[in-house]
């Protein structure tokens, strides 16, 4: 085990110290935003029947395009602010957010139904059953990475209380685990399994195997969940979890928890946060939504697979279906994956300059 020296791995009092990973839009890029969604978007054209090319995001695709590199090369998070809310609809803000992605990179599915976009918001769900999922609940979610290089989520509105973002290193938590349990560190390299939360696509188990950590051509890659590796738990096939793997589970979350390593904030309004889920675990407090049903809690998150993404190790091939760089790869391939779906992935990845081995 050894600690990687990398922008990365951080502590609270360094992101603090320096917020080169804050960016905004000016006053005069968000009216040309406004006006350029406003001018595109129509109710009964689908996202995928857009092209990049037809977005103009003028002076403030500089601001976006530095804030990706600081997530996917940096520090492993950004946060743009200042995107327009005040005059665009919630659809037109979603759309805002599709065309963000559609310039960043290729997006990926999400779940059971395949979406390529999702609204974070309370619908009710139990997170904590076989097939729960915590971006349709208003739960505290444990830490955990999603599965695609990038996660964009944009903020429409925010809870009434609660809903706090929560951030720390896994590259830093990886440095803590060595010094203070080198025994535990050992055990975070080797497999766990995780399940697919009954989301798995017809040619997929209901679970898979990873390490908690992984080292790749220099790279460290972190990886955790703890609600599908308890869920992997009802699976038949799946081991169940040793004494030493469960005491890695919770001195890892301890470790994350703590003030110094985890970074907290709110995502206002017109808030986009970009996270590299390879290096940063994140996670979320419970929330209470407004009564009011056009104030409640409601973000928009894409996955992102960006055309200047790096190897990753070959045990990740199952959770990612391809691990070559500048690959469509990751997501949640779902049940209603289909060939507009292939095209979709296809036309990006030809756009782009990039290898689409998602099938």
């Amino acid at each position: 085990m050894k600690n990687f020296k990398t922008p990365a791995a951080w502590d609270v009092s360094q992101l603090k110290s320096k917020n080169d990973w804050v960016f905004s839009i000016t006053e005069l890029e968000k009216k040309h935003l406004t006006a350029s969604i406003k001018s595109l978007f129509t109710e009964d054209r689908g996202l995928f029947d857009y092209s990049p090319n037809e977005f103009n995001f003028g002076s403030s695709w500089n601001t976006i395009a530095k804030a990706l590199s600081q997530a996917h090369h940096g520090k492993g998070l950004a946060i743009v602010r200042g995107l327009p809310r005040e005059n665009l609809s919630q659809e037109e803000f979603r759309f805002l957010t599709w065309a963000i992605g559609l310039k960043a990179g290729v997006a990926r599915p999400q779940g059971l139904a395949s979406q390529y976009i999702s609204a974070v918001r309370d619908i009710g769900t139990n997170y904590r059953a076989a097939n729960g999922r915590g971006y349709s609940s208003n739960a505290e979610l444990d830490f955990h990475v999603d599965v695609a290089d990038l996660t964009i989520l944009s903020c429409y509105n925010k809870a009434k209380s609660g809903g706090q973002s929560m951030i720390s290193s896994g590259v830093m938590a990886q440095d803590y685990l060595i010094k203070e349990r080198p025994d535990l560190s050992e055990i975070a390299y080797q497999h766990f399994y995780f399940s697919r939360q009954n989301e798995q696509a017809s040619d997929e188990a209901p679970f898979y195997s990873l390490p908690l950590y992984e080292e790749e051509n220099g790279n460290l890659f972190c990886n955790w969940n703890r609600n599908r590796v308890q869920s992997a738990q009802n699976h038949e096939g799946v081991p169940p979890l040793s004494a030493a793997q469960i005491e890695t589970m919770d001195v890892l979350d301890e470790i994350l928890m703590r003030p110094e390593l985890m970074y907290t904030m709110y995502l206002d309004p017109g808030d986009m946060q970009i996270l590299n889920n390879y290096k940063i675990f994140h996670s979320r407090t419970s929330y209470i939504d407004s009564e009011t049903e056009s104030k409640k809690r409601c973000l928009y998150r894409l996955w992102l697979a960006p055309p200047d993404s790096i190897k990753l190790p070959e045990s990740w091939k199952d959770f990612y279906r391809s691990i070559e760089p500048a690959a469509v790869r990751g997501g949640i391939r779902g049940q209603s994956y289909d060939k507009a779906c292939a095209a979709f992935d296809k036309n990006q990845a030809n756009f782009l300059n990039m290898k689409d081995e998602s099938h």
